[in-house]
């Protein structure tokens, strides 16, 4: 584990993002924050806010500048078509290589994206089918720009996220086999998993599935 880390955290005003602030900050780590939206957390000498866009060269510059892990969290409530997911990446990718440095990427998607999508229950890839179809093609784009442009990364896909409490206990499957099965899990948890793995990456190159 590597002590007093600086760590970037896109899409950080909400969800899992927010937890993996609290989480860091909680574990004494120097967190770097980007969201369109104010965090809400209290002001501290460890958090830096930047207020602004994930497609915001600018903004994503500012924010992952000397970081040792970025963890990608940005997401939507929207069903409608999207390129942010694509769009954020390809100026991510830019960054890091205009300004040359190699931390750590943390990518949050969710199963069913990619290759995973035939290995979802049936009554999910009927959901997927009916009204998740166009985010999750472009999360699939996401997945595909990462693993193919940059050579750091963890892309963590998660089941059915709920709001419970964190437990600490759920299973790590980064290996896509017939019959397996990737139900629901804690926002906090998952966050739990990705602020570990920016300690300690030990998936990477994988795609690990988040279940109970």
């Amino acid at each position: 584990m590597i002590s007093n880390m600086r760590i970037a955290v896109l899409g950080a005003s909400a969800g899992i993002g927010l937890h993996c602030v609290r989480l860091a900050l909680q574990k004494g780590h120097e967190v770097v924050t980007l969201s369109r939206r104010v965090v809400p957390i209290p002001d501290q000498t460890t958090l830096i806010r930047v207020q602004g866009s994930a497609t915001d060269g600018i903004a994503v510059r500012t924010a992952v500048e000397g970081a040792d892990a970025v963890l990608v969290t940005i997401g939507t409530k929207s069903p409608l078509p999207t390129t942010m997911f694509s769009d954020s990446s390809r100026v991510l990718l830019q960054v890091l290589k205009e300004t040359g440095s190699s931390p750590i990427l943390l990518i949050l998607t969710g199963f069913g994206t990619g290759d995973s999508w035939s290995y979802n229950s049936f009554p999910m890839r009927i959901l997927f089918a009916l009204v998740l179809k166009q985010v999750y093609a472009d999360k699939g784009v996401q997945e595909q720009l990462i693993a193919s442009g940059y050579s750091r990364w963890e892309i963590v896909r998660p089941g059915r996220l709920t709001n419970g409490n964190m437990t600490g206990r759920y299973r790590v499957l980064d290996t896509l086999v017939a019959g397996m099965k990737v139900g629901a899990i804690a926002r906090v948890d998952v966050a739990q998993f990705l602020v570990n793995q920016a300690e300690q990456p030990t998936h990477l190159g994988k795609y690990p599935a988040l279940s109970y």
